[in-house]
């Protein structure tokens, strides 16, 4: 294994840069988002697995634009530190090239134990969520939205909307349009604009409030300002979860899935792939940091220790994640500019 001259040493979840780890024979370099992600992880995954293994987890605490920035400057160098790095869906495709393939097949806890698309050709999922239409249910107690023709539905589920206009995402409302206006979700790649743009003139009267953070989307629903909107469905099930009366329908979300991926030239690639398989077979650990986290992991077996009821409120209980939207992030990788230029021009109109 290769080693390690200039990762931070950390102080509790502090990075304190500019000094050295020791090399050790054996570690495994984790770079994600720090706070509670790190904690969490850090409690019911890291130190866990290094009890059981011997293998310290290094974790460092950086957001995902600074990581990849980080990430190729370690590439261009030859000096690649880190093992494991957080990548979105459209992280495995841009960033392909930067990535190791995992080998699925090999990965008897993954194989045994995870989701169908659990395991990617360069990323394995670690939390999924989604874009999902949450509704107030006191406001709709007799009759449910289901679905994102129900959201445009303003004649059976009258009241305001809430929206994103979060500036990195510009085809989850374009597709929310197709599927209510009809579209499968399997045909809706690539997106048929023209006909997106028609149908979110129609609702466009009716949003009261264009959010822009996950803390803005909690408030609205907080104070009432909306009697449906889409959220994420980690920052609908943390106001759920204080006793707002909110509910979620699934059936349409946009997955949205965080996934370990492992840079090629690692200083150790098995230790990377050991640590990612012991994260589905650690099945008592599940429980706690999805509670946590707000998002769910992929392991049946770690769903599985939710109580019933608890389950159906994340992405991976099965009737869920049969409803979820896979997005095709190569399609909208190579339209980007498109998608951007589009939605601001709509909006501003």
């Amino acid at each position: 294994m290769k080693r390690r001259q200039h990762i931070p040493a950390l102080i509790g979840a502090t990075l304190v840069l500019g000094s050295c780890l020791p090399a050790m024979a054996d570690e495994v370099v984790i770079a994600t988002t720090g706070g509670l992600m790190r904690n969490t992880l850090e409690e019911h995954m890291y130190l866990p697995f290094q009890e059981a293994t011997g293998t310290e987890i290094i974790p460092f605490d950086i957001e995902v634009p600074d990581q990849w920035a980080r990430a190729e400057g370690m590439v261009r160098s030859g000096n690649v530190e880190f093992d494991i790095v957080t990548a979105t869906g459209p992280d495995l495709v841009d960033k392909a090239d930067m990535l190791l393939d995992i080998p699925c097949a090999d990965l008897a806890n993954i194989t045994e134990q995870g989701l169908d698309g659990a395991c990617t050709t360069k990323g394995v999922a670690r939390t999924t969520g989604g874009m999902i239409l949450t509704y107030n249910s006191e406001v709709f107690a007799d009759a449910a939205p289901q679905n994102w023709a129900d959201f445009w539905d303003l004649e059976r589920f009258p009241g305001p909307r809430g929206l994103p206009d979060t500036g990195d995402r510009d085809w989850w409302l374009p597709a929310v349009a197709l599927l209510a206006d009809g579209v499968a979700k399997e045909d809706l790649f690539p997106l048929d604009l023209d006909r997106a743009y028609a149908k979110l003139d129609e609702i466009r009267p009716h949003v009261a409030v264009w959010w822009k953070t996950g803390n803005q989307v909690q408030q609205i629903m907080r104070d009432n300002e909306v009697v449906m909107t889409m959220s994420y469905s980690g920052r609908s099930l943390a106001v759920i979860n204080d006793g707002s009366p909110y509910a979620m329908a699934w059936d349409g979300a946009l997955r949205d899935t965080g996934y370990f991926a492992i840079l090629k030239d690692s200083p150790n690639p098995e230790g990377a792939l050991s640590f990612i398989d012991y994260f589905y077979g650690n099945a008592e650990g599940h429980p706690a940091f999805m509670r946590a986290v707000g998002y769910a992991t992929s392991s049946k077996a770690g769903l599985a220790q939710l109580p019933e009821e608890e389950q159906r409120l994340f992405a991976t209980y099965p009737e869920n994640y049969a409803g979820l939207v896979d997005p095709d992030f190569e399609w909208i990788g190579a339209n980007r500019d498109m998608l951007r230029e589009r939605w601001t021009s709509w909006l501003a109109q």
